[in-house]
């Protein structure tokens, strides 16, 4: 009898071991531990400061989405430096604001032009990216999304207003996010505080102008944030000190998927105010390839397919026609960032994934020593494979009809 009760305890805890990975909590850190590329970076997940959101679709009859989210060491309370993320909401509001203003003439293809009229600021009178030579709305998110172009971020940052962003982020529910200044262009908080004047023409007709505008409010965290051991200042010198984080931008991981999925997915009740050709706009430029892309036209080798498609492919020269990523990527200070909703349009697959690494052996930052190329890549490579793979393994109930992401690029 003790026998039989012993050979069925092993069959048991064999059966066990050929089961599917149990989809709980623990999703994520154990499909992580089951594959050798990822053990470096667990065993130091405060130096790498790893954060994962792993959201499973399931379709019902109707092709409804139903969605379960997986975390691994998600925390949005912890800070890192979301770098060019924060352009995602910016284009999104920058629609949202022309819909709300509601003047007849006035969209997303009206000339946008930018005066000055405050230190550090400069004007915008022609683009010689788009087909007209104007600037425009859609102008600006095409190159936000194709190739994270950060003036393009700028300008609508301009337009929209570090007050008018806190508070629209705060109304839907944003509340750790804090977008508080432009890119690549080093201000102080007084000059990011102050946005310069537009004014938008329908051909050479004024239909709206917006005056010079100081936020009157301030943003700052709780606490000061302080990162690293030094860092290169303003004037090119190494400061053996940490680097001030505290009045820089801010998203959250879960933040920045939350407002990815209502995009890609507006309820009935959906968080931003964007009409069907709005919808259009930000697909088509968040999946489009930068060779894809005309006016302005992006060439090899810089602009490779995975210029700004980090997760499944990191800085792979192709993308499988049968896989779009629709996404906004970041990088900087050593932080490497990727928040994605992928499909196979081949395999009727699809899921969000967002995530960060950070890079900085040396814990020095401005000073461009950052392992990008043979850490923070191929983690994110590595990362979208697995859950890529996994995806192609689990069972559904349901095929999901991906049509409407069959978009027409622009070649």
């Amino acid at each position: 009898m003790k026998r039989s009760i012993n050979v069925i305890i092993v069959f048991l805890l064999f059966m066990q071991c050929q089961m599917p990975l149990k989809e709980d909590q623990f999703l994520i850190e154990n499909l992580l531990k089951q594959n050798p590329a990822f053990q470096e970076i667990l065993a130091d997940l405060d130096k790498y400061e790893v954060q994962v959101i792993y959201t499973k679709i399931d379709r019902d009859d109707l092709n409804h989405p139903h969605f379960s989210s997986f975390y691994f060491n998600a925390d949005s309370t912890r800070y890192f430096y979301p770098a060019s993320t924060v352009k995602m909401p910016i284009a999104l509001l920058a629609l949202e604001k022309l819909n709300e203003l509601g003047i007849e003439g006035l969209d997303m293809n009206s000339t946008f032009f930018t005066d000055s009229a405050y230190t550090g600021q400069t004007p915008v009178l022609e683009d010689t990216t788009a087909q007209n030579g104007l600037p425009s709305v859609a102008q600006y998110i095409k190159k936000i999304f194709v190739v994270s172009d950060n003036d393009a971020y700028n300008r609508l940052y301009e337009f929209l207003g570090q007050e008018y962003i806190h508070q629209k982020l705060r109304d839907k529910g944003f509340t750790h996010s804090r977008i508080i200044h432009r890119l690549s262009i080093p201000l102080s908080i007084e000059e990011n505080q102050h946005t310069n004047p537009v004014r938008f023409y329908d051909g050479d007709s004024l239909v709206y102008s917006q005056p010079l505008v100081k936020s009157m409010a301030s943003y700052p965290p709780k606490e000061q944030i302080l990162k690293g051991k030094a860092h290169i200042n303003t004037q090119d010198s190494l400061v053996e000190a940490p680097f001030d984080f505290t009045y820089k931008n801010f998203m959250p991981l879960a933040e920045m998927q939350r407002m990815l999925r209502d995009v890609i997915f507006p309820s009935e009740s959906p968080m931003f105010n964007l009409g069907p050709q709005d919808y259009a706009l930000v697909y088509q430029y968040m999946s489009q390839l930068p060779r894809e892309t005309t006016y302005p036209t992006y060439s090899l080798p810089e602009y490779y397919d995975a210029y700004c498609k980090y997760l499944m492919f990191g800085e792979d020269r192709d993308i499988p026609s049968p896989i779009r990523i629709f996404n906004k990527i970041g990088q900087a200070y050593g932080y490497l960032i990727d928040n994605a909703y992928i499909i196979d349009l081949e395999n009727n697959i699809e899921f969000f994934l967002s995530a960060v690494i950070h890079v900085n052996e040396n814990e020095t930052y401005n000073d461009g020593g950052y392992e990008y190329k043979t850490i923070g890549y191929p983690f994110m490579k590595e990362l979208g494979q697995t859950l890529y793979n996994y995806e192609l393994t689990r069972t559904r109930s349901t095929i999901a009809d991906l049509t409407r992401f069959k978009l027409d690029y622009d070649k």
